[in-house]
């Protein structure tokens, strides 16, 4: 089996993706840093730079993070896109070892390409950002210097993960039986999903445990505002079990989404195709999950913290004018970068609904055989994408908010040196710029898959074997 890294072309853009955001989030977190450090208000506030130095940490595991579960989503959407082909190779005696080996090597060539260029494009973003921010006197002249060793840290993770997510993503499609590529390959069903009890079970304990600690982190805060790490550790823990558990989530939400788009049959078969197939549905909601979670949780940790702060120092105006313009250029660079996950999840939307209408190709000519015209088979794709994403956000704006207050309340619970409960602050900007962009998405992630789905004729469709 043939090294096949043309494959790869979206696997390589996100793994750079993911390798830029984490590098241009670091980057921009030490520019913020060597400005406060020189800044006679800012630089002499112990309460700013524990929190700068808390965020610093909180943003280097989620860019880690990130690039980890988006990474490991995108290759595993690669290979349940050459299941057939990998079946047919064990056919004519490919051993499964040489396969896994193809996928591990391919995974590790792009992964490794994917972080230098993310680098490099990330410290250049951060770079561009900073020049513009004291251009435009909105941040100080600064020195910094960009070659920093954190930066080894996303990089790697980015390369490790797509290795990794090539070796263990080839697991399921190493279980087909050789015979079976005589037929078609299809991802698992509802009742299928429902025998793996062991991935189930990992992640409803994932769950318990990082609720645990979310709430001691939100505990400790009331004395410290450390508690927050506490916090971080709780917020990973409990949303990698949501990511593993995802297969059982999503189809109810998707369910509930699909009675929205009416009874009509095009209606009606595309909330059917997002839940027959959870494994699918996951791999597509999941990036958007995670990206919508990101915004939405920063946009309130920040709303919180500017509420609070501003509470704090009602009687010191001058102060206030101080750092409010820093509160708010750090949530708009912040915002920006954390928007490149949303990006991310969009590029890993629109490639696996492709993958999917390819895969689908004769289920959508035998629709075209029963009646179905172009316009019916379009809506239908248009109507399926519309209920991922709307799925999708909703899921992440309502984990979003939840991890951010906890967020702020384990960071400012004990700001003004006694015990204090933090009201959760609503980003309504950023609100409803997740909601813009989610429409623009449903158009732009339906508008290929859609087009090659109207011209499968239905004579051709019946011939694939």
């Amino acid at each position: 089996m043939k090294t096949r890294l043309q494959d790869h072309g979206p696997t390589f853009l996100v793994a750079t993706l993911s390798a830029g955001f984490g590098v241009a989030l670091l980057q921009v977190t030490g520019i913020l840093a060597a400005i406060m450090a020189a800044d006679d208000v800012t630089g002499s506030s112990a309460t700013v730079a524990t929190m700068l130095n808390v965020i610093a940490f909180v943003f280097i595991a989620i860019a880690v993070y990130v690039a980890a579960v988006t990474t490991a989503n995108t290759v595993a959407t690669v290979v349940a896109g050459r299941t057939r082909v990998i079946a047919l190779l064990r056919l004519i005696g490919s051993s499964a070892r040489d396969q896994r080996n193809v996928l591990a090597r391919e995974g590790l060539i792009v992964g490794v390409a994917g972080a230098v260029a993310g680098a490099l494009i990330g410290t250049a973003a951060a770079w561009g950002i900073g020049q513009a921010g004291v251009a435009a006197e909105a941040i100080p002249a600064y020195e910094y210097a960009y070659l920093q060793p954190i930066l080894v840290v996303p990089m790697v993770a980015v390369a490790a993960t797509t290795w990794l997510a090539a070796w263990t993503g080839s697991r399921r499609v190493l279980a087909v039986r050789p015979a079976e590529a005589l037929g078609n390959a299809t991802e698992a069903s509802g009742e299928e999903l429902g025998r793996r009890t062991g991935r189930t079970a990992t992640g409803i304990a994932l769950i318990v445990l990082g609720v645990l600690a979310l709430a001691g982190g939100v505990l400790a805060g009331l004395l410290h505002p450390g508690g927050v790490l506490i916090g971080v550790v709780g917020g990973i823990l409990s949303f990698t079990g949501i990511v593993l558990v995802a297969d059982r989530i999503m189809p109810p939400v998707l369910r509930a989404v699909g009675r929205w788009f009416g009874r009509s049959p095009s209606a009606r078969l595309a909330a059917e195709n997002a839940v027959r197939h959870p494994e699918r549905a996951t791999r597509m909601t999941i990036g958007l999950v995670i990206g919508v979670t990101l915004v939405t949780m920063f946009g309130v940790t920040m709303e919180s913290y500017r509420q609070a702060l501003y509470l704090a120092m009602d009687d010191q105006e001058i102060l206030r004018e101080a750092i409010g313009p820093m509160i708010d250029g750090t949530v708009a660079v912040f915002s920006a970068l954390i928007g490149f996950s949303a990006v991310i999840a969009a590029v890993g939307l629109v490639n696996t609904l492709s993958v999917s209408v390819l895969q689908r190709t004769r289920e959508i000519g035998l629709l075209r055989a029963l009646g179905f015209d172009r316009a019916q088979v379009r809506l239908m794709i248009l109507a399926e994408a519309a209920a991922l994403t709307v799925a999708a956000t909703a899921t992440g704006l309502v984990l979003g908010f939840v991890y951010g207050w906890a967020g702020a309340q384990a960071m400012l619970g004990s700001m003004n040196g006694s015990p204090e409960l933090i009201a959760p602050g609503i980003p309504w900007p950023i609100i409803w710029v997740v909601v813009g962009a989610a429409v623009v998405l449903t158009a732009v992630a339906s508008l290929a898959p859609a087009r090659r789905a109207g011209r499968v004729s239905p004579v051709v469709a019946l011939a694939v074997d």
